[in-house]
């Protein structure tokens, strides 16, 4: 006889999930997930959106399926998609999900982090309370990243850092770093690396941000002179980190699959219909444009069907594998359609910068498709991606060695 208790246990657990998020989001802030990521720059989230993030870290569901014993909310894989499903539906976000504590570095310290170092950086993570780095890239070290020369030495009671970093993300706010580092210079480039927690608040790490053609400075340089770590500060194994690396990336990579940031976005076809306008039958007016909305709407509803159908077959699987890229690309290529078709559509609204004649919707589809054009080389670039691809899932012949 079938066993129903568990999709009985799953309902209401949606019904309490309902409950929670109708009395607790605040109402200001439906479909505002791209505020969310503005908020993790200078001194953090206020107002509204700081509320949330509030009342979320007390639920412990900014990470609802982490182990409870670090401070995660505990859930299954099938209530953490009941709880996406309901935040979808009343325009939620998890307002931690932008930083990249929740989508890099915290997975990769649960997969091999020690008790101490789960217990010392899990928590803090999962609340919010700290805004983590990545520093992998360097001026000669990017697609051939294993070319990396940051050094850091064995002092006996402490690791000693001395190198550059380049394309570090919100490097200039964050609290710690998770960075890769050369501690054995004598051996193949891939087995000298080692994966190192590095606390930024100290003198010895200088940022300098990059300000980019959108108008803002989401990267870094980031300089090491002399910056120091703890040698519990080591995560994995000593001139291991290369494995511990490819984990991180990943993780990346399976968190940059979705094409939107979270909440609702303007459907394309209301823009359609506000810009362009209808023909006699209610029609889009522009027949080509119908037809390449069409396809492209078939484009997203296909990636998001075969996102959700990664997730249930990754169910017993123990992390992220490399389905991902195949979907960091395919994710790429929606929102980057989609970016460049809602700029055709507003036509020359489409164009603006600033100033008064441009509603700021507008200026953020300009400056959101500026962004978005580095969306194929961020997190591993497409040609990484389709390197991994034909090596790791198609099996063809190993030619080169990447990420």
């Amino acid at each position: 006889m079938a066993d129903f208790g568990g999709d009985v246990e799953l309902e209401a657990f949606r019904k309490e999930a309902r409950s929670w998020l109708e009395a607790n989001f605040p109402e200001s802030l439906k479909g505002q997930a791209g505020a969310a990521l503005a908020s993790m720059e200078g001194s953090g989230p206020q107002g509204d959106m700081k509320l949330w993030k509030e009342r979320m870290a007390d639920k412990r569901w900014g990470a609802p399926t982490w182990p409870a014993e670090y401070g995660g909310g505990g859930l299954t894989p099938q209530q953490g998609r009941v709880l996406s499903q309901e935040m979808a539906r009343v325009g939620a976000f998890n307002p931690m999900v932008f930083g990249m504590g929740i989508t890099m570095i915290g997975p990769t310290i649960l997969d091999y982090g020690t008790e101490d170092q789960k217990k010392t950086h899990i928590p803090p993570i999962v609340r919010g309370e700290v805004r983590w780095c990545v520093g992998y890239s360097e001026p000669n070290a990017g697609s051939d990243l294993a070319s990396l020369q940051t050094r850091c030495e064995d002092k006996g009671d402490h690791w000693l850092i001395n190198g550059q970093k380049i394309w570090t993300s919100g490097a200039q706010y964050s609290d710690w770093c998770g960075a890769l580092v050369r501690t054995d210079p004598t051996v193949k480039k891939h087995d000298g690396i080692s994966f190192l927690l590095i606390n930024m608040r100290q003198p010895a790490i200088e940022t300098r941000p990059i300000k980019l053609i959108a108008g803002a400075s989401p990267f870094c340089e980031t300089f090491f002179t002399d910056a120091v770590a703890p040698k519990d500060a080591l995560l994995g194994k000593l001139n291991e980190g290369w494995s511990v690396g490819k984990r991180l990336l990943q993780h990346e990579r399976a968190s940059q699959t979705g094409v939107s940031m979270g909440g609702r976005a303007t459907p394309l076809e209301d823009i359609a219909r506000k810009y362009v306008g209808e023909d006699g039958k209610g029609r889009i007016a522009d027949g080509d444009l119908r037809t390449r909305m069409i396809r492209h709407l078939m484009d997203a509803r296909v990636h998001s069907l075969t996102l959700a159908r990664a997730a249930a077959e990754a169910k017993g699987a123990s992390g992220a594998t490399n389905a991902a890229s195949v979907l960091k690309n395919s994710a790429t290529n929606v929102a980057q359609i989609r970016q460049e078709m809602v700029l055709e559509i507003m036509g020359h609204q489409g164009l603006g910068w600033e100033g008064e004649a441009f509603t700021s919707a507008e200026i953020e589809a300009v400056r959101g498709w500026l962004s978005g054009r580095a969306m194929s080389i961020y997190g591993g670039s497409v040609e990484v991606q389709n390197n991994i691809i034909s090596k790791r899932i198609l099996g063809l012949p190993d030619t080169t060695q990447s990420a």
